[in-house]
């Protein structure tokens, strides 16, 4: 595989850049929580959800568990994959809406975890578009000269934001994290196109009232009269706003790309509802069959679903050498998001990790744990001693 050597600016004898997925991720909480175990505390039983979303079941963290957790196991998973070291990282970002805090950034929390001290991190907020925007954002930059190698995570942990008395929402939403690895390459393909949009008119269907809402100190709810750090949608309005932008946005992507429809060979949607994905097929005239579907056993996972389902059908090998693939979110905002990708570096089966960088990989991570208790120590013992001397 050819790729460009790091030297913070783009190779002069270089006339083209691309933006290949090199190695992929997921990871999900320990925990499954069924329909019929939600109906233990919700009014609500396993075939109306089944009947009105898809989802049969969804993985809920524990106490132990956490977006920046969940995010640092899919990076590992990632970076085994590629077989490249986290020192080769330039950028890492993190799409969600569940962070870690407000600041410091879940990217950078993975970052320390890692070792990745090479790398920039920040977090990026376009709800269920944010994974197709991030990694939008990373192409970009390698196809620009100013990064060589990028981390892209989805990740979430939305039953922490879900108003469980809602059985309109919080019989849909699970949690979960996805990653991928894009690298610089002269071989053609990889990220081919890329259609961003947003309509903030919708904000107030589907939201999550913070700190910053407008009516928040006059009342104990949040925006709109909504409770202040819970989720809350406008279901109807959404599912009809879905249906109309996921095919609008894969066929602009497709113009863009100078692909036809016919030629995708898999769509790998937002999973939020199956009536959505069947919807969207019908309007783009494609099989269903070529929809990459697992909302049955995740819900919807927000910005972490694109990448989850696309390790699984790279795990079901339904992702082939020079194969197009579509990925298309859409979401709070409201924002929405689509990407054509043309498979080849690597192809699944050529992708093995050596012994040695693999061992040279769990170094750092031990030395990112050590590193990182170690200065929280000399700060403590440096405040400590500043007490004592004042």
């Amino acid at each position: 595989m050819a790729t460009f050597e790091k030297s913070g600016k783009a190779d002069p004898a270089a006339t083209v850049r691309h933006a290949h997925v090199i190695g992929w991720g997921m990871a999900v909480p320990e925990t499954v929580m069924t329909n019929d175990e939600l109906s233990a505390f919700v009014e609500t039983n396993d075939d109306w959800i089944y009947a009105r979303s898809g989802i049969r079941q969804r993985y809920i963290a524990s106490e132990g568990e956490s977006t920046a957790t969940l995010a640092y196991r899919a990076a590992q998973q990632a970076l085994e994959v590629a077989d490249i070291l986290p020192t080769d990282l330039d950028l890492i970002v993190v799409a969600t809406s569940t962070p870690e805090n407000i600041f410091p950034s879940t990217a950078s929390l993975v970052q320390d975890w890692l070792n990745a001290h090479e790398a920039g991190a920040f977090d990026l907020s376009a709800a269920c578009s944010g994974f197709v925007y991030a990694l939008n954002m990373a192409a970009d930059s390698i196809r620009a000269g100013s990064i060589d190698a990028a981390l892209v995570i989805g990740a979430e942990t939305m039953s922490r934001i879900l108003d469980w008395q809602d059985r309109s929402t919080c019989i849909l939403f699970g949690d979960g994290a996805g990653a991928v690895v894009l690298q610089a390459s002269d071989v053609p393909g990889g990220v081919l196109s890329s259609v961003l949009r947003s309509d903030g008119a919708g904000g107030d269907l589907l939201a999550i009232p913070s700190v910053g809402s407008i009516d928040a100190n006059r009342s104990r709810a949040g925006a709109n009269g909504n409770k202040l750090y819970k989720m809350y949608m406008a279901g109807g309005e959404v599912f009809k706003f879905a249906t109309r932008v996921v095919s609008e946005s894969v066929e602009q992507a497709c113009q863009l790309a100078e692909v036809n429809i016919s030629d995708i060979n898999l769509v790998i949607p937002h999973q939020a509802n199956l009536r959505i994905l069947q919807a969207a097929a019908r309007k783009l005239d494609i099989d269903i069959s070529k929809f990459m579907n697992n909302v049955e056993q995740y819900g919807n996972t927000s910005a972490a679903s694109i990448p989850i389902a696309l390790c699984e059908a790279i795990e079901q090998k339904r992702i082939q050498d020079q194969d197009h693939i579509a990925l298309v979110g859409f979401g709070g905002g409201l924002t929405w998001a689509s990407m054509i990708i043309r498979w080849g570096i690597p192809t699944p089966s050529q992708q093995q990790s050596s012994v040695l960088n693999r061992q040279r990989r769990h170094v750092q991570y031990r030395i990112a744990k050590w590193r990182s208790r170690s200065r929280r120590w000399r700060r403590r013992v440096n405040s400590k001693v500043r007490d004592f001397q004042s």
